[in-house]
């Protein structure tokens, strides 16, 4: 059973919520990634912030990104998985919520992250099809 641990991108790091866009912007390039996931005070997951919401969200409205923090970025409900879920069970989130990225938690810990370029290197053709028309689909 291939499970979210097989597949996932190990060695994502969180961005404290009060940390600016400036600084979550510095870590992206730091890390060459295009989202991080965002930590509450107690390190637990309240959001995920990307390149494009920084550009869209915050400089192509004129706002400073070094006074923005990324908690006012996150809205709505976190999704995650479990490391241990099977591949299945990643899909069903990812497709059920049309997202693209996947914080990967074990032990109420951030262990990695699922893209969809993790998802192309571990899924056969169907399945891969399959998921980018469910997230994609309008």
């Amino acid at each position: 059973m291939t499970t979210a641990k097989d597949i996932m991108h190990p060695g994502a790091q969180w961005i404290p919520a009060h940390e600016t866009l400036d600084r979550a912007a510095q870590l992206m390039r730091e890390l060459d990634v295009g989202a991080l996931p965002v930590s509450d005070a107690d390190e637990r997951l309240c959001g995920i912030i990307t390149d494009r919401d920084i550009v869209v969200e915050c400089v192509a409205r004129g706002h400073d990104p070094s006074r923005v923090t990324c908690e006012a970025l996150c809205h709505g409900t976190p999704r995650w998985i479990d490391s241990s879920a099977d591949v299945t069970e990643v899909l069903d989130e990812m497709e059920g919520h049309q997202i693209r990225r996947l914080p990967v938690i074990e032990n109420k810990r951030l262990v990695g992250m699922i893209s969809e370029a993790d998802l192309a290197q571990h899924l056969s053709e169907d399945q891969i099809a399959h998921f980018t028309e469910r997230v994609y689909a309008r």
